[in-house]
């Protein structure tokens, strides 16, 4: 099982030497990968009464396409998107900067998608927020032919593309895809498309149920359930390094192929806190 952290973004800011101080610290503490979550714009609560979403206008987001493109110069990190809300993106370009990413990163990089909640995101995006499922379908399709073909001609409900192809191609043939999900449609979509996926809840019941849509898809659609990753969360409490370490020990058990540790939330004051709890894990787990 892989170990790595989430970038604690909306609270480090955006201070440059923040973020570099922060990912060679990762990288440095034995760490093999950094995911960040993305939201382009956020929604003012003034403008959208009884707005009570976790984020909003003032909350902090760096883009991770151009985030990663300077992480990857300062550290062999894996570099995950964790998630991009892939339907209010333009298919070919986030396809050409996952490309990039990948060629940058040397391989070491996956593609986290999901459909995301934001109408207001949406709207400000210009893409439709009613069709965003059936839209991501559509766009994994169409990625995986652009990264994998010279020309493609794709033609399907939202993607159309005539005669037209990325150069250059990624090592990896193809990126990994890796969804976010919390409905039965999404645990399906993963059963059929992914090649990992972001669990939204602990190790338990919902989680195994969860488990079994998605082996039950990926049967239906002829794939091996074991060929698909999970990577659990675990969220630095005021518990300590002990919780942690036993909430890991817990995905462990239940299959995960990879784990992030998040210490958004845990009520540190700068990112020299963020890197001090990182501290205690690695020594914890001697990494």
């Amino acid at each position: 099982m892989r170990l790595g952290v989430i970038l604690p973004q909306t609270e480090i800011g955006a201070d440059v030497g923040a973020v570099r101080t922060y990912v060679t610290e990762v990288a440095r503490l034995g760490f093999e990968h950094l995911s960040a979550p993305e939201h382009v714009v956020g929604a003012d609560p003034r403008v959208h009464p009884g707005w009570n979403a976790p984020f909003d206008v003032s909350t902090t987001f760096h883009e991770p396409f151009v985030l990663f493109g300077y992480i990857a110069a300062l550290t062999p990190l894996e570099l995950v998107t964790g998630v991009v809300v892939l339907p209010q993106r333009q298919t070919v370009l986030a396809a050409k900067q996952a490309v990039e990413l990948d060629l940058m990163t040397n391989g070491r990089f996956r593609l986290g998608v999901g459909v995301g909640w934001n109408a207001v995101e949406y709207e400000a995006l210009g893409m439709p927020f009613s069709r965003r499922g059936a839209r991501i379908e559509e766009q994994v399709v169409l990625m995986r032919k652009l990264w994998s073909q010279r020309s493609v001609t794709n033609h399907s409900m939202y993607e159309q593309v005539t005669g037209a192809g990325l150069s250059p191609r990624p090592i990896q043939q193809p990126i990994p895809v890796w969804f976010g999900a919390d409905s039965a449609p999404a645990y399906r979509r993963i059963g059929r498309l992914g090649d990992g996926w972001f669990p939204q809840m602990p190790p338990g019941a919902e989680l195994d149920a969860a488990k079994s849509i998605i082996e039950d898809s990926a049967r239906q659609a002829g794939r091996d359930p074991a060929s698909i990753g999970m990577e659990g969360r675990v969220t630095w409490t005021p518990a300590g390094v002990d919780k942690v370490v036993e909430d890991i020990r817990d995905w462990r058990y239940v299959g995960a192929s990879h784990v992030s540790l998040n210490t958004m939330g845990a009520g540190f004051a700068c990112v020299d806190d963020h890197i001090a709890a990182l501290v205690e894990v690695a020594a914890a787990l001697n990494l």
